[in-house]
């Protein structure tokens, strides 16, 4: 018989729940973005039409690994959100301005 997924962690000691939070916010700052458009309620003909291409053009995008800060800047543009590039050192992190024209 299936579970609810909160009494699961309600089940758990609390060192044991903390963890599962920090795990939960750390996969919720990492996603690829097929599953970022997703966990953002869009389907990618949605994408597609806020884009002004063809759907099978969204999932070429979303597979790629290597793309025009460009394209990335216009799919998050889509889902409602802002590209901002930064960089991270030990010493800190800085936001790269340069692609901010782009």
């Amino acid at each position: 018989m299936a579970k609810n997924f909160s009494a699961l962690k309600a089940a758990l000691s609390p060192e044991a729940q903390s963890k599962v939070t920090q795990k939960t916010e750390q996969m919720l700052q990492e996603m690829p973005l097929h599953e970022l458009r997703q966990a953002r309620g869009l389907s990618q003909k949605m994408m597609a039409e806020a884009l002004h291409i063809q759907q099978p053009a969204v999932a070429k995008i979303e597979k790629r690994t290597d793309m025009y800060l460009s394209t990335l800047r216009s799919h998050i543009q889509a889902m409602g959100g802002e590209l901002e590039i930064v960089a991270r050192f030990p010493e800190g992190s800085v936001k790269i301005q340069s692609f901010s024209d782009l």
